[in-house]
């Protein structure tokens, strides 16, 4: 009979199979599926979520932890073993305080929201939501309840699902200790004068998704492994590190679409670089997704935003689009795409702006969370704070609190991931471009493979081994900090 360790090894194998067949599952909704075929959807979801869940809790998991005790202490802490006990011991600690009837029911309602959520945004109708979304709050709140004891905050429990062992308090730091620069290079930036308005106009969307995959096959991947496909709300998915799926959402009338792009790329390559030897354990999967978002942030701006990159690349949009573009001069198309200008949409946001979004998030998530807001008011509060922030009246609900697919979905806790993330990849590229002097050069050159490798080096070939906050000392030196953000928007923008 297998040991413990073996058979740990074993039933997490099975856990982490369910759960990237109800990843595909959720994708297939997303992209491909009838809209018609919802209720078969929250059904399979709901089955599939509880299933999981008693996989995972079984108290035969309890018994191998417990068994392995003893051995844990002889192993090395930086050991693939050592680090799956850690992760699964302090997950299944977690876990097995929630009732498989609650994981279940939290996906199906998840499910069943999300067409509701796309109609709504479509039709700017709040109110058309807003019971899917008490609903789903409510099942947020009871999956709280189970797991609270100890947490300094409430929302230091949904923070944890997607950010582990970070604590709300320390977002919150990070948060104030950038909003007041930012709100001053804002108010400096906004007053320029920068021509964007060739960046608006007739692109269609043929020509769109052959950029995109021009773009992937540019910054490299394992030939046949990807898809692209077009959604609502562009994510990356997929079940397997030679099975990645990343979606954009192609606008007839911008280049959107190119950015998206190369922001889920950025996604995907960290799912395709995962630790092959530990691609059906936890310890394989992405570490956070603030360090998820640092990868795809680094891609979109770091690189996509790079003068290098378009001094390669320009010359085929310019050939793509020749009605738009042909005498759109590189500087003028560099000074169009770092123009800054408050706006609506957040995925739509620039590099300077883009935080005041999330931080508008953080707050509101907070304000649910703790009872301190009626959910019917979200949108009244939404715009007071995007003219607060931004200085942007919000004309609609669809361009204001029902643009973002995270809380149809359920993912209550997510949204400070994506700044955390946007900073970190500031100090990830300066680490990347200490070890590869020359990495600005080859970027111009199209040669992508070194930054690949050193990333998959460096940050995804350590899967789950570590915190994030440890994944990215080792990457960089330093945990995560904002004036290495700071300094390069100064330095990028003014």
């Amino acid at each position: 009979m297998a040991d413990a360790l073996e058979q740990l090894k074993e039933r997490m194998a099975e856990v982490t199979d369910l759960g990237k067949v109800a990843r595909l599952l959720s994708w297939d909704q997303q992209t491909m599926m009838p809209p018609a075929g919802t209720a078969h959807r929250a059904d399979q979801l709901a089955t599939l979520l509880r299933l999981m869940h008693e996989r995972f809790t079984d108290p035969a998991v309890g018994s191998f932890l417990e068994e392995l005790r003893p051995r844990e202490e002889s192993l090395e802490p930086d050991s693939d073993d050592a680090a799956l006990i850690r992760l699964v011991r302090r997950e299944y600690e977690k876990a097995v305080n929630v009732p498989a009837s609650l994981r279940a029911e939290m996906a199906r309602a998840a499910a069943e929201a999300r067409p509701v959520w796309v109609k709504a945004k479509a039709e700017s109708d709040f109110a058309s939501f807003l019971p899917s979304l008490e609903r789903i709050v409510e099942l947020k709140l009871q999956y709280v309840d189970c797991v609270a004891d100890g947490a300094d905050e409430r929302y230091d429990v949904l923070l944890d699902d997607y950010e582990p062992q970070t604590k709300t308090a320390e977002v919150r730091t990070l948060f104030e200790e950038l909003k007041p620069p930012l709100v001053a290079l804002i108010a400096e930036l906004r007053e320029r004068d920068v021509d964007a308005s060739f960046l608006r106009g007739d692109f269609p969307p043929d020509r769109q998704r052959d950029l995109a995959h021009e773009v992937t096959e540019l910054f490299g991947h394992r030939p046949g492994s990807w898809r692209i496909d077009p959604t609502e709300h562009p994510f990356a998915s997929g079940p397997g590190r030679d099975d990645v799926r990343i979606t954009t959402n192609y606008h007839p009338d911008s280049l959107e679409s190119l950015f998206s792009t190369m922001h889920e790329y950025g996604h995907g390559l960290y799912s395709h670089q995962q630790p092959k030897h530990l691609e059906r354990l936890p310890t394989g999967g992405p570490c956070s997704l603030g360090i998820h978002e640092s990868q795809s942030r680094l891609w979109e701006n770091l690189v996509g935003r790079s003068r290098p990159f378009w001094q390669l690349f320009y010359p085929r949009l310019q050939a793509t689009y020749p009605e738009q573009l042909g005498e759109v001069d590189l500087e003028r198309f560099l000074a169009g795409i770092h123009a800054v200008t408050p706006s609506l949409i957040r995925i739509q946001a620039d590099e300077v702006t883009y935080g005041m979004h999330v931080m508008l998030r953080f707050e509101l998530e907070q304000d649910m969370v703790e009872g301190r807001i009626e959910l019917r008011d979200l949108p009244q509060r939404w715009n007071e704070k995007m003219w607060d922030y931004l200085g942007v009246e919000v004309p609609d609900d669809g361009h204001g609190v029902l643009q973002d697919v995270h809380w149809s979905g359920g993912s209550i806790g997510y949204f400070s991931t994506y700044l955390v993330g946007t900073v970190a990849s500031v100090q990830i590229w300066q680490a990347a471009t200490r070890d590869l002097p020359d990495l600005e050069e080859k970027v111009g050159r199209g040669e992508f493979e070194p930054l690949r490798d050193w990333l998959g080096e460096h940050i995804h070939s350590l899967g789950r081994k570590f915190s994030p906050q440890e994944t990215l000392r080792r990457a960089t030196g330093s945990t995560i900090a904002a004036q290495p953000y700071l300094d390069y928007l100064r330095a990028s923008y003014a």
